[in-house]
């Protein structure tokens, strides 16, 4: 017996966007009666009925885009098909704060093996969507933390570089991060290098740095819909409370830890004061919030994109690698290519 028999049919066409077909469905019905959710035949994405929320007990494949369509749904159907894996059950998973993008998750009897999810991730890399491979995700409905790396995570630069642009030593600077955030270097000593070549540079200059943050996409709705649910979010950066401390303020973050540049008389002494901020240090950072704000371990996030926040993201729950170096895309739990930061809204449960 069929146990999608009596699900309802829906005409979708192939390059379809499911927001615009079950998103309305989904928000007239949730008027009427909270905590509804759309389950879909895994192999048959016109055929869907809706039922409460419920919690996937084994692996789940999800896949997420801001425009999926009924053609991307297929293909992972498939596959999945093809190789023989078991589907349980599929679900859309609706955007938690009402905006118009969704994931849909396909709950597996068992995880699928390396060579068989890299098949599927060549395909969403081809496609431009995300998709992840999670046994159990932390929620919303409980408090819970998430630490993020700052440069080229929070925001869109490596602020050391562009202190050095301006400084006048920007590409010498450049080659040493690079290498640094790959992994080939010793974090620490790679850093007091580069702070040495600024020796003499104007406080003026951090200061001009400063004034320009560019934030990364998805970063604000990510901080609001994680407050809403009363989450804790900081930073723990390898980079400096110049501008670490300024970010916290501006995003009302509840942490921020990072290096401190020493400066004197208006200018750069090409020294750090105190305990650099290496990775084990930004793991010991996780740890430590975790218990200040009473938030169990299987409720953190580490977000990063470099060698030095490998071991953040082992200590966390959940490790995201962001736009990340191959070192790091290889050893986290999931990866976010092709969005903003706020694709994380749609790992957590809901």
């Amino acid at each position: 017996m069929n146990p999608f028999s009596e699900l309802t049919e829906q005409t979708i066409n192939s390059d379809a966007l499911f927001a615009t077909h079950y998103l309305p469905l989904l928000c007239e019905q949730n008027k009427k009666q909270d905590t509804l959710t759309i389950e879909l035949d895994p192999a048959d994405a016109t055929r869907y009925r809706l039922t409460s929320q419920f919690t996937a007990t084994g692996p789940e494949l999800i896949i997420y885009a801001q425009n999926l369509t009924q053609a991307q749904f297929d293909h992972v159907s498939r596959f999945c098909q093809q190789q023989a894996i078991q589907m349980q059950t599929c679900y859309l998973i609706a955007a938690i704060d009402g905006q118009n993008d969704c994931a849909v998750s396909w709950c597996l009897n068992q995880s699928l093996t390396e060579n068989v999810f890299a098949e599927l991730k060549q395909w969403a890399l081809e496609q431009g969507l995300e998709i992840w491979q999670v046994n159990q995700r932390p929620s919303l409905s409980e408090p819970g933390l998430l630490l993020m790396d700052m440069d080229s995570t929070t925001i869109k630069i490596e602020c050391i570089d562009e202190i050095a642009k301006l400084a006048g030593v920007g590409e010498e600077v450049a080659k040493v991060t690079e290498l640094a955030m790959l992994g080939k270097l010793d974090f620490a000593e790679s850093l007091r290098g580069r702070v040495a070549t600024l020796k003499d540079c104007n406080e003026s200059v951090l200061q001009s740095v400063a004034d320009n943050l560019p934030l990364m996409h998805g970063l604000e709705r990510l901080i609001k819909v994680l407050k809403q649910h009363h989450w804790k979010v900081a930073i723990a950066s390898g980079g400096f409370t110049f501008f670490a401390d300024k970010l916290k303020a501006q995003l009302g973050l509840d942490a921020a830890v990072a290096n401190v540049l020493t400066i004197e008389n208006g200018k750069l002494t090409g020294e750090i004061t105190g305990e650099i901020v290496d990775a084990q240090v930004k793991a010991r950072t996780l740890n430590e919030l975790a218990a200040s704000f009473n938030i169990p371990q299987s409720q953190t996030v580490a977000m990063g994109d470099g060698a030095n926040d490998l071991v953040m993201m082992s200590a966390a729950d959940l490790g995201v690698a962001f736009e990340a170096k191959p070192i790091v895309q290889d050893k986290a739990d999931v990866a976010i290519n092709h969005h903003g930061l706020d694709a994380l809204l749609f790992i957590l449960k809901a």
